[in-house]
């Protein structure tokens, strides 16, 4: 009987389709099936070459066959209930899905031998030329006896792929590197007198006598979109103002000038004003006296921010910008954010900006590169070779973006030229000088001052331009400011300019004026690469401290909770983006008219998308906000995840329905019910508990990553005897868990089911659930212990549930890859081994507390000044230690007073089975002053190197230096962080931002959670009492190197292996169940498989974004597709990944990528949507450099 299975056949068509389309060339680092062993001969000769060509042709052909006859047996007796129950009533429904799939495999089979006939050719080109060899057929036949023990093993990586992260760093002669200077600097403060972080500066008097300074004052208003008050507040009572008065007040004088970047506010005047008075707005930017800096949708955070909702705003800014005033941003202005990413530089370079700005540096680095001259600079990225991720910076030298610290270095001088204080105003100058009018009398006078600063501040610069920028928070509210400000200005200029003793040109201007100016003076000529007089930086800007020991990295963790709902929202958008592009591509294809909600689930993504930019606010996804304006942002983050869990239902209804003719829209009545609800903004979602019967239930399951992926899928069903079959009617294995009411009482309502899931890339699995016994469902294994006894469970039916009183030696969990040690006095892990390589670490977890110093100053919102080093998390009451061992998963739960660990092992031979799942429930509601972190520690030789990521896009190495305090050693984790030695490396993942360090070698530390009572004196005026209970989820991935790494980590370039990246992917963009609604009868579903196959291992899908039609507020007929190739590190064994996909030097055929949308056009564009090259007609090949983020206009049928 051919009875076998495609889960239990190692070598099936189905594995050898997914496996050999991945092999385009033999120049792969490994073989595959055992025709592996015989191309790899020597001595081969082209007729036994086609020999084995035949031999494939005919491997593949009775593989089909095979799959045939195991697909179409209708034999209800190998599984009568499932027959029973699912083809009573739909077997004709069963036999189409299974003729579907025959002629799906059919077209991939021809493929397959297409690809055999080329790997083929290409091998006997290689053995004419001698190049096989006994060492390749020896590895041959490894890998051959690798793959026929279990699925894929071996991801294929083109040599060629490697040489990216390989090669040596190379530092710019004029170069500078942030970590030298971190290793250079005292981190010392001397006062510097006036400039009291700085220095005194001299100049000459006859330095500009052959040629004038050139002053440009850049007049500005700072508007945050959220922070002592809500977004909609501010703008009733402050924005709105401004920006009326702006318009009146910029037409009375054409020297008169205006800075703005926030869209979220510029957007929604724009919607309450006439006709008259957008014409009006329009004709100001024309003559150049309005300018839109960056235009993304807010200014950014830099640290807490992933690059997908960075790069989102700014689209989402830039399309508002294009459609209503046709402006295109050149120049970025980051005044505010607490400190400076080199990712914002490449995501500004690749939007197609030619300058940046940014102010909150460390003020030993300002000072370093203020004797230097280096304040302007080429931002280049550490892993660029060349050039092309130049963009010109500006850094501004003094302690604040305001008036006082930004003529010159004397605050006291600067406050004087800052008019809105004149007395008699609401504010006036500290240092108790206040300005003056301006008139005839003192107009010398008081010119001679300000230009004195000027001209003090173009020393620390290498050419004779000077930036003023003149404003501060929420600016030029009323009329009168703008008359104090600029009619007091304009005498000084007329002054100035009227004189030519002075030397000196100063007037109004925009940002790029200056940086035109700028660009002029240093020579620089960027189209033609010229050398200018500016240097070479690579690196980043963390972590910001403003003065004394008060380092900003408290807000890397501050309100851990809305950190984790940015998270959940950007994954939700990200898959609703898609699913809605896919579907109304399928719905124009299809050309079936019906009611699919285009236009109003268009609306929901555009609010979703500017919901999840006003939080990438410097102010919001940092937690440093008031508490009224936290639940403000908390209420649009949830509410937008809600109305994106209905445009993936609509989106998902629409595109497995096998007959389109069924679709009907129905928002009371949705086809396809949630998986979770969350029921407030401030607390965690809880799963849907689904109703089984004996007839079965359709669970459908998105894949949101651009790979076929083997999942653990889990949902909460209403018994325990339930059965899960694939679409084919399949059964799988399953694995029944309890959900536990209390730490030792389970639910009798309510119980977890969980299986492995094989998913299509971007594509949606369907499922079928159904009650009943099956010989492939198990039911978990439960041990309870507390050190010292004590327990007395509940019921515990229908689970096996032992209790054991005595603490009994370590235990252990183990799956395929790993086994882990646990403490029996914790319940927390101690040690790991990995059964791939025989390998054993100490991987120590353990808690611990931060305290607050008795200072005058403490830690708050933004700053962290703990006390001392952490004190271990000690508890008068044992925890309660849950051990639990299944088929699908084993867990150990440890249930503490003020947190719940749980450490997770999967049963899955792919990427989930080769980490482990931490995650922890943290409550510290009623401590006081206190910061809790998690510790992991291990006997990894780190030395003080360790890395973190910068915003999810790229890695960035640290050393933690002990001239600096503890909290200057924490650095912002958006997704990563991980410590190695020569031999291996421990990555900590996470599915949320938070502050990490390694302040000692081997050891990780990431804070969870902060309460504290009082403000830390930065603007905010309160604490951090607003806590939830939160979330915090993990993966621990330990890889070993495949060789030794020879030197040490001085190098600033590290990336993650390919394993790392799809890691991530996974934990960030966790697959998305849905179950049809029950009131819905037998409806034909099919499984949507949008790819024709995998995308190249290292190439992400950041987002596949339908675009805005130019009128109304609907969407066109065009996507935005942004694709990310990574940078990633070959020295580690890519073994037992489970991934069905390769690497192809960032090449994708553009027919290739879709199995039945056809592509229409597509067009590379510039990130934002902003530009199209020159030579940006149709592609017919997607090619991508390492670490590139490229978008394309889409055009999909």
């Amino acid at each position: 009987s051919l009875s076998l299975s495609l889960s239990s056949s190692p070598c099936t068509a189905a594995a050898a389709a997914a496996w050999l389309s991945a092999f385009p060339s033999p120049r792969r680092c490994s073989v595959v099936c055992p025709l592996s062993e015989a191309l790899a001969g020597r001595s081969m000769k082209l007729s036994r070459q086609f020999t084995v060509f035949g031999s494939g042709i005919f491997c593949v052909v009775v593989f089909s066959l095979y799959l045939m006859l195991d697909h179409l047996q209708l034999d209800h007796s190998s599984n009568p209930r499932a027959g029973s129950a699912v083809f009573q009533k739909g077997q004709l429904s069963i036999l189409q899905e299974k003729i579907d799939h025959l002629e799906r495999l059919l077209a991939e089979n021809n493929e397959i031998i297409s690809n055999i006939r080329d790997s083929v050719i290409n091998l006997s080109e290689s053995v004419k030329d001698g190049r096989a060899n006994a060492e390749a057929a020896n590895q041959s036949r490894a890998s051959s006896a690798e793959l026929l023990a279990s699925p894929p093993l071996v991801v294929p990586v083109e040599p060629e792929d490697c040489r990216f992260a390989a090669r040596p760093y190379a530092k710019a002669s004029d170069g500078v590197q942030m970590l030298d200077i971190y290793d250079l600097l005292p981190f010392d403060n001397p006062d510097g007198g006036v400039w009291k972080q700085g220095f005194d500066i001299t100049y000459d008097e006859h330095e500009w006598d052959s040629e004038p300074l050139q002053v440009f004052v850049v007049p500005h208003s700072h508007n945050d979109p959220g922070w002592l008050k809500t977004f909609d507040d501010y703008y009733k009572d402050q924005t709105r103002h401004i920006l009326n008065n702006m318009v009146v007040k910029l037409s009375e004088d054409s020297r008169r000038k205006m800075l703005w970047s926030e869209i979220s506010y510029f957007s929604k005047w724009w919607d309450s004003i006439d006709d008259q008075k957008r014409d009006a707005v329009k004709s100001l930017i024309e003559r150049g006296q309005l300018e839109i800096a960056t235009g993304g949708w807010v200014m950014s955070d830099e640290a807490s921010a992933h690059y997908f909702a960075v790069i989102d705003q700014l689209l989402e800014g830039h399309q508002w910008l294009e459609k209503n005033l046709g402006v295109k941003p050149k120049t970025g202005w980051a005044v505010d954010p607490f400190g400076h990413s080199s990712t914002m530089a490449y995501i500004l370079k690749r939007a197609g900006f030619t300058n940046m700005l940014i102010q909150r540096i460390h003020y030993s680095v300002k000072k370093h590169f203020a004797t230097e001259k280096n304040l302007e600079f080429f931002w280049r990225q550490n892993w660029d070779p060349d050039s092309s991720t130049d963009i010109l910076c500006h850094m501004m030298p003094f302690y604040s973006y305001d008036v006082p610290h930004t003529c010159g270095p004397d605050p006291k001088i600067c406050c004087q030229f800052d008019f809105k204080r004149l007395p008699g105003g609401r504010i006036s100058c500290p240092w108790r000088v206040p300005p003056e009018v301006i008139n005839d009398g003192n107009v010398q006078h008081r010119a001679q001052m300000l230009l004195d600063q000027y001209r003090k501040k173009s020393q620390l610069f290498r050419t004779k331009v000077v930036l003023a920028p003149l404003g501060d928070d929420f600016r030029y509210t009323e009329a009168s400011e703008w008359d104090q400000q600029f009619n007091n200005y304009q005498k000084l200029f007329d002054y100035m300019n009227s004189h030519p003793e002075l030397h000196v040109k100063a007037q109004f201007g925009t940002i790029s004026d200056y940086f035109d100016a700028l660009h002029k003076a240093a020579g620089i000529d960027q189209k033609h690469g010229t050398p200018s007089l500016l240097p070479v930086v690579s690196g980043d800007f963390f972590t910001y401290a403003d003065r004394d020991d008060h380092y900003w990295s408290g807000y890397f963790t501050s309100r851990p909770f809305y950190k984790w709902l940015d998270r959940a929202l950007e994954s939700h958008l990200r898959a609703a983006e898609i699913l809605y592009t896919f579907a109304l591509a399928d719905i124009q294809r299809s050309g079936k008219l019906n009611d699919f909600p285009s236009s109003e689930s268009y609306k929901l993504l555009t609010e979703a998308r500017r919901n999840l930019g006003l939080f990438q606010h410097h102010d919001a996804i940092t937690g440093t906000g008031k508490d009224w304006v936290v639940v403000d942002y908390g209420t649009r983050l949830f509410h937008s995840i809600l109305n994106l869990k209905q445009v993936i239902i609509n989106s998902a209804h629409w595109l497995i329905l096998k007959n389109k003719e069924e679709y009907s829209h129905s928002l009371s009545s949705p086809f396809l019910q949630k998986d979770d609800i969350q029921p407030s903004h401030d607390a965690l979602p809880l799963k849907t508990v689904l109703k089984l019967s004996t007839k079965p239930r359709s669970l459908v399951i998105y894949n949101p990553t651009e790979q076929v992926r083997s999942a653990v899928v889990t949902v909460f069903v209403n018994t325990p005897r339930v059965s899960v079959l694939t679409a084919l009617g399949r059964a799988l294995k399953v694995q029944v868990s309890a959900v536990w009411e209390e730490a030792t009482k389970p639910s009798t309502e309510a119980f977890q089911v969980s299986f492995v899931g094989q998913l299509p890339a971007l594509g949606l699995g369907v499922f079928q659930l159904l009650e009943g016994s099956d010989p492939g469902t198990a039911l978990a294994e439960y041990s309870l212990y507390r050190p010292g006894g004590g327990l007395s469970p509940g019921p515990s039916q229908p689970f096996k549930l032992s209790v054991v009183q005595e603490a009994p030696q370590p235990f252990t969990i183990e799956n395929q890859h790993l086994q882990l040690w646990f403490s029996a006095a914790s319940g927390l892990m101690e040690k790991v081994k990995s059964k791939d390589d025989g390998g054993e670490h100490q991987v120590k977890v353990e808690f611990v507390w931060y305290g607050t110093t008795s200072n005058r100053d403490k830690s708050g919102a933004y700053l962290f000044l703990p006390d001392r080093e952490a004190k271990p998390y000690v508890t008068q009451e044992p925890p309660t230690i849950r051990v639990m061992k299944g088929p699908v998963y084993s867990e150990v739960v440890s249930l503490y007073r003020h947190f719940t660990h749980t450490v997770r092992l999967y049963y899955v031979q792919g990427v989930e089975g080769q980490s482990m799942e931490i995650s922890n429930t943290v409550d510290i509601r009623g401590e006081f002053n206190r910061e809790i972190a998690m510790r992991i520690t291990s006997d990894l030789d780190s030395s003080n190197r360790f890395f973190t990521d910068l915003n999810g896009f790229q890695i960035q190495p640290r050393r933690t230096l002990r001239k600096l305090p503890l909290q200057a050693n924490f650095y912002p984790m958006t997704t990563m962080a991980y410590l190695q030695d020569n031999h291996v490396r421990m990555t900590l993942h996470s599915a949320q931002s938070l502050g990490v360090s390694s302040l000692k070698p081997g050891q990780l530390e990431v804070i969870m959670d902060r309460r504290l009572m009082q403000d830390d004196n930065r603007g905010l005026g309160q604490g951090v009492q607003d806590n939830k209970v939160t979330a915090n989820l993990f993966r621990v991935l330990l890889e070993r190197r495949a060789e030794p790494r020879e030197g040490d980590d001085s190098q600033p370039l590290s990336f993650p292996s390919l394993l790392s990246h799809i890691t991530s992917l996974y934990l960030n963009h966790p697959v998305l169940p849905m179950a049809v609604s029950l009131h819905f009868g037998a409806v034909s579903l099919s499984t949507f498989s949008p790819l024709l196959s995998s995308l190249p291992c290292d190439i992400h899908v950041v987002n596949l974004r339908t675009i805005q039609a130019q009128e109304g507020v609907g969407p066109s007929d065009e996507a935005a597709l942004i694709l990310h190739r990574k940078g990633f590190d070959c020295g580690f064994d890519t073994k037992n990944t489970g991934l069905l996909c390769s690497t192809t030097h960032g090449k994708i055929p553009v027919d290739q990528m879709f199995r039945e949308m056809k592509v229409q056009s597509l067009t590379p564009v510039s990130l934002s949507l902003m530009h199209t090259p020159d030579q940006g007609g149709n592609a017919d090949e997607i090619q991508l450099k390492p670490m590139e983020i490229s978008t394309y206009r889409i055009r999909l049928r």
